[in-house]
């Protein structure tokens, strides 16, 4: 008798009843962290059975058990790069980005770093991009509660492959429980006073406004030459470009194009950029740069030479170029 009612005690239910049981303990174990004594209180269960419907519900994909694990940082470059270059903080991944996987290693190391800022800001101001869509994703829900996130340059048309303004302010606001605000122009327009009248509108003006309220900035930066996304959208024409190239222009930040020492190389185009001046970044809290892999190596040395950030997430192969190069002249 004492064998059959043990036997009855660890019998489970089958079918549309264990299912539902097997959902309902798995969410009272992972969602609400309560122990499987507790579990098999409230379900008249004994832990063994609590802890087989468990790794069932493991078996069949009712739980998925996902592991992230911290991003690997180079405490020694990172304590270089602050010192050489007078940085608040730095945040380097070991090894490069010339695969995917790489790139991706930069792009959540920032999602965490803007993630852990206290106290947390009120209004972030934001560049659209690959790698800034990328660091939208990684971002943790609730990283914020009630920001504003602003975009601090202009838009470019639709390119395939490139995240756009919308897209990344728009992710972070909404992982944030904020507001997004856009900046509806372009990047660069193609006279001076276009930009000019442009940034006299209401609009316009009240976007810009707030852009320079942010004392948190997070922008990835651009290539020089063909590939340069400001080529490819047609905000640059390909003469314009050979001659930046021609007078040492090694990639953009938010559009101004600059040498190897944080320079503007071309005054006249810089004047047909809209959104906040190289002049703005050098003001702010935090200033973060997001940048890596061999074709960005020169344009992250001229925004650390020139000041333009004092936060720089990036990979140890920009980091160890940009220490190697820190006294070029």
């Amino acid at each position: 008798m004492k064998e059959d009612a043990d036997r009855a005690a660890n019998r489970l239910p089958v079918d549309e009843a264990r299912d539902h049981l097997m959902v309902q303990i798995a969410r009272m174990i992972y969602q609400q962290e309560k122990t499987l004594t507790d579990v098999a209180a409230e379900t008249g269960l004994n832990r063994w059975q609590v802890s087989r419907l468990l790794q069932e519900a493991r078996d069949l994909g009712v739980v998925r058990i996902e592991i992230v694990p911290r991003t690997l940082r180079d405490p020694e470059l990172e304590t270089k790069l602050t010192r050489t270059f007078g940085l608040r903080d730095a945040v380097v991944v070991p090894g490069s980005v010339e695969s995917a996987e790489g790139l991706e290693g930069v792009q959540r190391a920032a999602g965490q770093y803007l993630a852990s800022v206290k106290p947390r800001p009120n209004v972030v101001g934001v560049s659209w991009g690959r790698t800034m869509g990328g660091v939208a994703r990684w971002l943790p829900p609730g990283w914020n509660s009630g920001v504003t996130v602003v975009q601090i340059n202009g838009t470019v048309t639709p390119v395939p492959g490139i995240a756009h303004h919308n897209d990344v302010a728009d992710a972070f606001a909404r992982k944030g429980n904020g507001r997004m605000i856009p900046l509806p122009v372009p990047a660069i327009v193609g006279e001076r006073t276009t930009r000019e009248v442009l940034e006299k509108d209401r609009i316009v003006a009240d976007v810009i406004a707030v852009a320079r309220s942010a004392q948190v900035l997070a922008f990835s930066m651009g290539v020089a030459g063909s590939d340069s996304v400001l080529v490819r959208s047609g905000n640059i024409l390909d003469n314009e470009m050979a001659a930046l190239v021609r007078g040492g222009a090694v990639g953009d930040v938010l559009g101004h194009f600059i040498d190897r020492r944080g320079e503007i190389v071309d005054p006249d185009l810089d004047a047909r950029a809209i959104g906040l001046s190289l002049s703005d970044l050098k003001r702010r809290e935090r200033a973060i740069g997001i940048v890596g892999g061999a074709d960005k190596h020169q344009v992250a040395l001229g925004a650390l030479q020139a000041g333009l950030i004092n936060v720089l997430v990036t990979d140890e192969a920009t980091a160890r170029y940009a220490l190697e190069h820190s006294h070029d002249r």
